[in-house]
């Protein structure tokens, strides 16, 4: 069965809603059968101030953040859009304490782990120079955001970096797919077991085919 994985992407006011940061825009981008196929975004107003230094950074101001919709109903539109599916982010630390802030405002709770792409880029390309959404895009020759910041924009590059990611361990491993609880595993293995732990995996999916 193909799975389905759930790539999103927040601009904020800050670094932590711990800090008093809330969302500005979010952005999901739906990936299957090696394809992005849906999308939702939506800038969203959380009746908090947008800094010079993060308009500067995202190009969202406070003039736009007042005329959109509120961050409650744009927060429960995502969370519909996403369901179940898990969850993907580059550098998810970061995606996920915002995710989980509005949630909780909310009264829902998040059913699924995060993906980090960026720590998987780390052990599937060790050889780039930096693992920043952009430059992997340049090094990988991914499409490339028109403006990165922007949250549809590094959803999409991060959804072409997945692709990129499954890709390169079904070649590499002889995989027949590369599933979500691969990935989460492989996230928090060092680089130098990779191998040995995905040889395991792949046996024991033989074994149970």
């Amino acid at each position: 069965m193909l799975q389905t994985f759930a790539v999103i992407d927040f601009e904020t006011t800050g670094l932590s809603p711990a800090h008093g940061a809330r969302p500005t825009e979010v952005a999901a981008v739906l990936v299957r059968n090696g394809q992005i196929y849906d999308q939702y975004h939506s800038l969203m107003n959380a009746g908090v101030y947008v800094p010079p230094m993060i308009e500067a950074l995202t190009g969202i101001s406070n003039a736009m953040v007042r005329s959109a919709p509120n961050v409650n109903v744009v927060m429960g539109e995502v969370a519909e859009f996403v369901g179940r599916y898990p969850l993907v982010a580059h550098n998810a630390a970061f995606d996920c304490k915002f995710w989980d802030a509005e949630f909780q405002r909310l009264k829902l709770k998040r059913q699924q782990e995060f993906i980090c792409s960026l720590l998987l880029a780390r052990r599937v390309y060790p050889g780039a120079y930096s693992h920043k959404l952009n430059v992997l895009a340049k090094y990988l020759g991914l499409p490339a955001a028109e403006r990165y910041h922007r949250a549809l924009a590094d959803a999409q590059v991060t959804a072409h970096l997945l692709l990129d990611i499954k890709e390169n361990l079904k070649r590499r491993f002889a995989l027949s797919q590369v599933t979500s609880d691969l990935l989460l595993t492989l996230q928090k293995t060092p680089a130098k077991k990779m191998a040995g732990h995905i040889e395991k995996y792949s046996a024991a999916i033989n074994s149970s085919a």
